[in-house]
C-alpha cells in the first residue's frame, strides 16, 4: 500500500510512551516572558517551541501536555499574549510558547515589533530543535499559517504540524482537512513529514507528542 505523504504519527511504543510521560510528569515551571532578544535565557539546553494563530488551542494543548491546568494562560482576547514565554521542562529542556498570530487588533507598531522579535528568535536560536505549528483541525491551513511556515522555511527550522481540536471534527470531514493540510505542507521544505492529530479535551495524540519531544536530542 502506498504510504501517504505526511502520515499521522503512530502511537508511541510502551518504552517511548513512558519516557515521554516521565518527562512531562517531572518539574515544569514558568521561567520568564521575553519581549526583546536580550531577555532570552541562556541557550544551554534543547528547546521546542509552539506556534499557532490566536484561538487555535495552544494554551490548552500545553496545559494538556504538562498535565497542569493553568501553566499556559488561555485568553479570550485574541492576540493578547505578545511575549515569548519560556518554561523549564525538567533540567534539560525549554518549552517555548510563541505569541499567537493572525489578528490585527493590536496597534500596527506593536504587531511589527512582535513579528520582528519572532523572526529574530527563530533565526538566531541554535538550541531550537523543532517548532510545532498548530492548525485547527476544523479549518485546515489558513493564509496566516502560511506566513509562519515561510518564516520557518527561511530560518531553516524544522517544523511539525499539530492539528488541534480533533474531537470537534466529524470523521467524514477529517480526511478532507488532512488532505488540505498535506497539500499545503508539501510546499514547505522545513516541514517534518508527519502530522500529529490531537484533542486537548479527550487526550488524543498527547502521548505521541510527549514522546516526540522526549526523543529530540
Amino acid at each position: 500500500m502506498e504510504r501517504l505523504p505526511f502520515p499521522l504519527a503512530e502511537e508511541p511504543d510502551p518504552h517511548m510512551a513512558e519516557v515521554g510521560r516521565k518527562l512531562f510528569a517531572g518539574p515544569v515551571d514558568f521561567l520568564k516572558g521575553v519581549v526583546a532578544m536580550d531577555g532570552l535565557p541562556p541557550a544551554d539546553r534543547i528547546e521546542v517551541c509552539f506556534a499557532g494563530r490566536s484561538n487555535v488551542g495552544k494554551s490548552s494543548l500545553i496545559n494538556a501536555l504538562t498535565g497542569r491546568k493553568g501553566i499556559a494562560r488561555a485568553s479570550n482576547t485574541p492576540g493578547r499574549t505578545q511575549e515569548i514565554n519560556f518554561f523549564t521542562l525538567g533540567e534539560e529542556r525549554y518549552l517555548v510558547d510563541l505569541p499567537g498570530y493572525g489578528y490585527a487588533n493590536a496597534p500596527l507598531s506593536v504587531v511589527e515589533k512582535w513579528q520582528r522579535l519572532l523572526k529574530q528568535y527563530l533565526q538566531g536560536r541554535q538550541t531550537l530543535r523543532r517548532a510545532f505549528v498548530l492548525i485547527d483541525a476544523r479549518h485546515g491551513v489558513k493564509a496566516v499559517d502560511e506566513e509562519i511556515m515561510k518564516l520557518l522555511d527561511s530560518a531553516a527550522v524544522t517544523f511539525q504540524c499539530v492539528l488541534t481540536k480533533a474531537d470537534k471534527v466529524k470523521l467524514a470531514d477529517r480526511e478532507r482537512v488532512l488532505n488540505q493540510v498535506r497539500g499545503a505542507l508539501s510546499k514547505h521544505p522545513a516541514a517534518f513529514p508527519e502530522l500529529v492529530l490531537t484533542s486537548s479535551e479527550k487526550g488524543d495524540g498527547i502521548a505521541s507528542l510527549r514522546s516526540i519531544i522526549a526523543s529530540l536530542t
